[in-house]
């Protein structure tokens, strides 16, 4: 009985002095530089403790499995790539962070194949849903070809690099840090094409997503996350790349040089510029490009075409950086 009125007394002591229990979530991520530079920055800094935050960082392939687990309850707050940007202008999420302006993805042709034309009839290895078909389709676009003009194998990330390296295809459209390892392990492959080969009529993006509901009835939550994520953003791209390589490299237990060497993958912003440019219209500009290159390439289903503003949360992210 002591015993239990002494557990009753602290906890009223505690919530006396105004102290709660921090807040976890669930949070889904890719083992990658891009996908963690700026949430590990903000939990070894402290920024997410500094808002009532902890989170429980899991594991993931690729952003559409991300969406899926979103949609089954499992995880909270997930990041994804280029590809799965798609999914939210479907209506299968909601975005409400831009994480950083990607240059991560590649299309990289074996021994012999040099320019994208030389595809034809080959095997080529890629991740439907992904960035990795993205930039794959581009690429085919760009020189009047299509997927039926290639062999075209469906593969996860993983599989993508084995296959690559043990000769089972002939070329392959993957992200990084894979792309790095299949250049670097591959002497004589050569990059076709990157994100940046559409700079001037596309734009790759990496945000911060949640379910809809979840957005609707969490708002708090989502302003406490991005404030710290954007601290976050704010030291990580200050040239802290050894730094944040190092917290990386322990989350995805990979070696460290294999991490570092991935810093050249985006443009990385900070905070600062993410809330200012979703004030300014810089923000949005880059989804509604974004947007208009998926529905180019038939991967819209809504009909009418959503506005930016019903699925990416602009406002947020501007509250956020104040």
């Amino acid at each position: 009985m002591k015993k239990l009125l002494s557990i009753v007394l602290a906890l009223a002591l505690l919530c006396l002095c105004g102290i709660a229990a921090a807040e976890t979530l669930n949070v889904a991520y890719m083992p990658n530089y891009g996908s963690l530079w700026a949430i590990e920055t903000a939990i070894h800094q402290g920024y997410l403790a500094e808002e009532g935050l902890e989170v429980n960082l899991v594991e993931f392939a690729d952003g559409p499995t991300i969406i899926a687990a979103m949609e089954s309850g499992s995880i909270d707050i997930g990041y994804i790539g280029q590809g799965a940007h798609k999914l939210c202008i479907n209506g299968r999420a909601t975005i409400f962070a831009l994480s950083h302006v990607s240059n991560g993805d590649a299309l990289i042709g074996g021994k012999g194949i040099t320019t994208v034309e030389d595809l034809k009839g080959k095997k080529v290895a890629y991740s439907s849903g992904s960035s990795s078909e993205d930039i794959l389709v581009n690429s085919l676009t760009k020189y009047g070809m299509t997927m039926d003009d290639i062999q075209a194998y469906d593969m996860d990330a993983s599989a993508i690099v084995t296959a690559m390296l043990s000769g089972g295809v002939d070329a392959c459209a993957t992200w990084s840090p894979n792309s790095l390892k299949i250049l670097e392990e591959m002497p004589d492959a050569t990059k076709l094409t990157d994100n940046m080969t559409f700079a001037d009529t596309s734009v790759s993006l990496a945000s911060w997503i949640c379910m809809p509901k979840y957005a609707e009835t969490n708002r708090d939550t989502l302003v406490r996350f991005t404030r710290a994520l954007f601290k976050g953003m704010d030291y990580a791209a200050d040239d802290h790349y050894d730094e944040v390589s190092t917290w990386v490299s322990a989350q995805t237990a990979t070696d460290y040089d294999s991490v570092y060497n991935q810093r050249g993958d985006a443009e990385w912003l900070t905070g600062k510029e993410v809330a200012e440019g979703a004030a300014d219209g810089t923000v949005e500009g880059y989804y509604r490009l974004q947007r208009d290159t998926f529905v180019a390439n038939g991967a819209v289903e809504k009909d009418p075409v959503p506005e930016v503003s019903e699925y990416v949360m602009l406002d947020l992210m501007v509250e956020a950086g104040k």
